[in-house]
């Protein structure tokens, strides 16, 4: 059997045709409306419609708190046009197949402990590393989702570092998510903030730029502070650290150096345990299938 698979972000929703076992058949993006939710709908119609006589269902990875059991969205992430919306009913009624709908950080995680760095332990807790902090919480080889549906997102655990933007609080997703190492380089170097993104801090931080290590450090710092944080709430046997910037060998040195470094303030404490994530920018394709998989 063949299934529509699509993990829709806020710039591009990628899509696949994959069989069960998680293989790639056919693969292709198209921009994501950011207008309307009827321009959404139409948009993931028009996908279905192509393959509608090939596919025994559709499994879908989205931003958004959700409840992954009927599809109803409480919250759309970046399409806060979603919000409060029943998008699982929609979505049927154009496209009258089988759907799941689960959250992206949940899905990254399902597709670690399904086929990935995960797959040999019970527990194991994935943080992706973006814009803000996905993820998903592992217990017992299950995904753990929570009453409300947010187990996993860490982007809105609070800090006691100094806040941004104005605001009288700083979250995870701030210290921790890539503004967290662009904000503090571009003015570290005079730059517009435009002209600085996660591709070019790393080409600095890998030629030894002074600055960019200086900063890299710092963030593993805040990084691992809330790893064993983590650690100590949920004690998992492993992290699978994820996200654009999870490829960069040097953010793993530096991980590791602010853990061993945390470990010898309170010498005690169990060390976090960190892997990369296996699949990057396939992750929520195969966690989706997954979710579909065993719910449906």
């Amino acid at each position: 059997m063949n299934f529509l698979v699509l993990d829709v972000g806020g710039q591009a929703i990628k899509y696949a045709i994959m069989n069960e076992k998680a293989e790639f058949i056919e693969k292709n993006e198209t921009p994501t409306p950011l207008d309307t939710l009827e321009h959404f709908i139409e948009t993931i119609g028009t996908i279905f419609d192509k393959y509608k006589s090939t596919i025994s269902g559709m499994a879908i990875s989205m931003p958004g708190r959700i409840d992954s059991n009927t599809g109803y969205l409480y919250t759309g992430g970046a399409l806060e046009y979603n919000a409060e919306k029943d998008i699982g009913a929609m979505l049927s009624k154009r496209c009258p197949v089988p759907i799941s709908i689960e959250n992206d950080g949940k899905c990254a995680a399902l597709a670690e402990a399904w086929a990935g760095n995960l797959k040999d332990y019970d527990d194991g807790i994935v943080v992706v590393l973006g814009t803000g902090i996905g993820g998903g919480i592992i217990k017992d080889k299950k995904l753990l989702k929570g009453k409300h549906f947010i187990a996993g997102e860490f982007s809105f655990i609070f800090t006691n570092n100094p806040p941004l933007y104005g605001r009288s609080t700083q979250t995870f997703a701030d210290d921790c998510g890539t503004c967290g190492l662009i904000i503090p380089f571009a003015k570290a170097k005079n730059l517009p903030l435009n002209k600085v993104d996660g591709r070019k801090f790393f080409e600095y931080a890998n030629s030894g730029d002074e600055d960019a290590l200086r900063i890299l450090d710092e963030y593993c710092h805040k990084l691992a502070i809330q790893l064993y944080n983590l650690q100590h709430i949920y004690d998992p046997e492993k992290f699978a650290i994820g996200g654009g910037i999870s490829r960069q060998d040097i953010l793993f040195e530096y991980i590791e150096k602010n853990i061993e470094k945390c470990s010898k303030e309170i010498n005690y404490m169990i060390k976090p345990e960190i892997v990369r994530c296996k699949f990057f920018n396939d992750s929520n394709l195969i966690g989706a299938l997954y979710n579909y998989l065993t719910t449906k």
